[in-house]
């Protein structure tokens, strides 16, 4: 066994039960991390490598609301849907659990290797069937989706085109008898095809965050220590940011009612404070 690497057999009382129960279980893991994890209810938040602001926002939004809930965040640690979600869960101080397509040793994308290393830093967990120093195939990475889904109370699919793996990792779901939910979305875009179909055929959609923890079983009333230190007009500019998905200024003004000098004050303070940051140059999202 390499050094902080845990190889973990099928029979082994460490190997999570949730996993063994799907149809084609790894015989293996190689683990990273705290593999306590594996006996959380997790959910696994996937999508398409390519985005657009509407998914990059509802993605980190679903996982930060999942870290704000302590519920884990399961996803393939790829480029665009993935990575943000997990992005959400650490900036709410929740665990994220990274599924890799091949060794722990041999990341891909090694683009995100900062951000496994945030993971692990934040008390998360990776893993992978293969041993450390293997190379990321391409047909490894259809097989690490069942993983994805197996280790996963529920899958919510944020967007997906129509050749995404985020589909498969969908079909995997819903063979292995786990829920699928997806968010809906414009029914022009190449990146909402995917999801308007798995809701045309029996997904849930995802139309209220909070659904994900009531799935779990759970009372999704509580409220972050970020958000109970907003003032009135605070909470408004936040409010309005949430409900246009991302928004500029302006449109914050004319949203609100209040001037634009003041939003522009308002917005500045919130960024200090970690509330808002900003995309594309004057556009606004909430942390």
């Amino acid at each position: 066994m390499k050094e902080g690497i845990m190889r973990i057999d099928i029979n082994s009382s460490d190997y999570p039960a949730r996993l063994r129960d799907i149809p084609d279980p790894p015989r293996q893991l190689f683990c990273m991390g705290d593999v306590s994890l594996f006996d959380f209810d997790t959910i696994s938040v996937v999508g398409s490598r390519k985005y657009t602001l509407y998914g990059k926002t509802v993605a980190h939004m679903i996982g930060k609301r999942l870290g704000e809930c302590d519920v884990p965040v399961v996803s393939g640690l790829a480029y665009g849907i993935d990575a943000f979600a997990h992005e959400g869960a650490l900036a709410a101080g929740g665990k994220v659990i990274g599924v890799l397509p091949g060794g722990l040793l041999n990341v891909a994308p090694a683009g995100n290797i900062p951000l496994l290393r945030r993971g692990l830093d934040g008390g998360g967990l990776m893993i992978s069937e293969y041993e450390p120093h293997d190379h990321a195939e391409k047909w490894k990475y259809p097989r690490r989706n069942r993983i994805i889904s197996g280790l996963s109370r529920c899958t919510a699919v944020v967007e997906a085109s129509m050749n995404s793996g985020s589909l498969i990792t969908a079909q995997h779901a819903m063979e292995q008898g786990r829920a699928v939910f997806a968010v809906p979305g414009n029914i022009n875009s190449q990146f909402s095809i995917g999801c308007n179909l798995l809701i045309r055929d029996g997904a849930y959609p995802l139309i209220i965050i909070d659904d994900l923890i009531r799935y779990l079983g759970r009372d999704p009333a509580a409220v972050t220590e970020k958000q109970l230190s907003m003032g009135d007009d605070e909470r408004a500019v936040f409010d309005s940011v949430q409900r246009y998905n991302g928004a500029s200024p302006d449109r914050i003004a004319e949203d609100t009612g209040m001037k634009t000098s003041s939003v522009n004050s308002i917005i500045t303070v919130m960024e200090i404070k970690g509330l808002l940051r900003t995309y594309a140059g004057r556009i606004y999202i909430a942390e």
